[in-house]
């Protein structure tokens, strides 16, 4: 899985909703689920799922328990392979000004 980066700053880190929406729709698809599908078993209405999947929606952490339960894999399970995702970026990717403020906002 390749984390989606916004075309107009290929150097940025992605956004972490972005990097779980692409899971998310990989996991599904592994599944040969449709949105409805999986939506369903999760509670959520398909625009939704689809809009998790897209990375436009900031979902909660019970919907991302929700919608992790219906693709029967664990949120450890999910933020891991997000983190190792992250983690197979290039370097530089860390070092730009995005993650140097992150970092400068923690301390």
């Amino acid at each position: 899985m390749t984390a989606p980066r916004p075309a107009n700053h290929p150097d940025r880190e992605p956004l972490w909703r972005h990097v779980l929406g692409e899971h998310l729709r990989s996991l599904r698809l592994e599944r040969g689920e449709t949105l409805v599908e999986t939506a369903a078993r999760a509670g959520v209405s398909p625009q939704y799922l689809s809009e998790m999947e897209r990375g436009t929606k900031e979902p909660s952490s019970e919907m991302i328990a929700a919608v992790t339960g219906a693709l029967d894999v664990t949120l450890v399970d999910v933020a891991a392979a997000i983190a190792e995702n992250l983690r197979n970026l290039r370097p530089s990717v860390f070092t730009g000004p995005t993650c140097r403020a992150a970092y400068a906002l923690a301390a």
